[in-house]
């Protein structure tokens, strides 16, 4: 990244680190005129021989037109599908929810590895390498969230929705009701243009019902956040120059949003909208994706746009209803909050959107009514000449 997009926009030197360690030797370097130019001429010299490599294996790439990459859709038999009307359509909001019912939906195998301590939880507790720090930092997460709890200092809240719905091409349309007379928002998708194994493509929009099929889908959304208070919590601990725990506030925050993300989605499938009710899956399975949908966001590498976010707060009045915000460069705040679709049918998975070209660029500014300028800057790296 830094040689691809930063480096050629800056004229001074440039440098990637992998870690903030090697940040004085680098420095060191800048700053000595005897070894200051030939240091800064090799890591140039090293990040355009990157570029030359990226152009030439991206040149390399055979895309599909849009249209043909459409006729190679993912076939789904929806005569063979019957969708599960949700149990609780429309608007479920969720304020203060406890942290003793999320913590338990904690994957802690990310946190360990945001730490620098490799492995798997909870074999990680007992490595002959790196238990004895594994044990410490356990014990004090522990006793933070232990103190979260009893101070109610950190506070989750989340807005779901579960619309009926309808595919039209690459956009799919949600309604405010089953009469589906009135559109309440579309979400755009993009579609595959790297053929598949099997020769086939792929868009989000193919896991929804095509709307002229005239069979009655849905589709779900959500935004939920972990992250309210936690701020406080680290302003009173940075008062106290307290940066570790300050730090381990942001890293618990940030899993107890992805822990309050899975048990909402667990609770969407067998509750709220039940096409999974009779579902019994461990933390592990759910941790290993084992259960029918899926819940990407914009953002993820198969719908990559980031604006998509702002049709969603305002579809669930998010910032209205919970206090979650949109910035201008398509952030959520407060930190610690996640947002997405709810995908149900079967065959709903995960994919890289991968390349694609200025002939699908063009469709979908034009859908989105995007400057295709502005369309360019959101999807740049997935562009083939980006």
């Amino acid at each position: 990244h830094t040689a691809l997009r930063i480096e050629p926009e800056y004229d001074g030197p440039v440098i990637y680190i992998s870690d903030a360690s090697r940040g004085p030797g680098v420095v060191g370097e800048l700053m000595e005129p005897s070894r200051k130019n030939e240091f800064v001429q090799r890591t140039r010299s090293e990040y355009a021989a990157l570029r030359e490599k990226r152009a030439a294996k991206t040149s390399a790439i055979k895309l599909m037109s849009p249209e043909e990459a459409f006729e190679r859709r993912l076939r789904i038999d929806w005569n063979d599908y019957r969708p599960t009307p949700p149990r609780q359509p429309g608007i479920t909001l969720f304020e203060n929810y406890p942290l003793d019912e999320i913590i338990p939906y904690i994957d802690w195998t990310p946190f360990f590895n945001v730490w620098k301590l490799p492995g798997r939880y909870p074999d990680i507790l007992s490595s002959k390498k790196y238990g004895d720090d594994a044990r410490k930092l356990m014990n004090d997460s522990e006793e933070l969230l232990q103190l979260m709890q009893e101070t109610d200092s950190v506070n989750a809240r989340a807005v779901i929705g579960l619309f009926p719905a309808g595919s039209t091409g690459e956009d799919i349309e949600l309604y405010t009701d089953d009469s589906r007379s009135e559109l309440l928002a579309i979400f755009h998708m993009l579609r595959r243009q790297q053929p598949l194994r099997d020769g086939g493509t792929v868009s989000l929009a193919d896991f929804v019902a095509p709307k002229e099929s005239g069979i009655a889908d849905y589709m779900g959304v959500f935004m939920a956040s972990a992250g309210f208070g936690a701020d406080d919590l680290i302003a009173r601990f940075d008062d106290d120059h307290d940066d570790y725990r300050a730090i381990l506030v942001k890293a618990l925050a940030d899993r107890l949003a992805e822990a309050f993300t899975e048990l909402l989605h667990e609770k969407v499938r067998r509750e709220l909208w039940g096409y999974a009710q009779d579902e019994k899956l461990t933390n592990e399975d759910l941790i290993r994706e084992k259960y029918t949908g899926i819940r990407p966001a914009p953002g993820y590498p198969s719908c990559p746009d980031h604006t998509e976010k702002r049709t969603l707060l305002d579809i669930l009045e998010a910032e209205k209803k919970i206090g979650i915000r949109v910035t201008e460069n398509y952030a959520l705040a407060p930190p610690a909050t996640v947002c997405g679709y709810y995908f149900a049918h079967p065959r709903s998975h995960y994919f890289p959107l991968g390349k694609i070209d200025e002939r699908q660029l063009k469709l979908y500014a034009e859908r989105k009514k995007m400057p295709m300028e502005e369309a360019r800057r959101w999807l740049a790296s997935n562009l083939i000449d980006g």
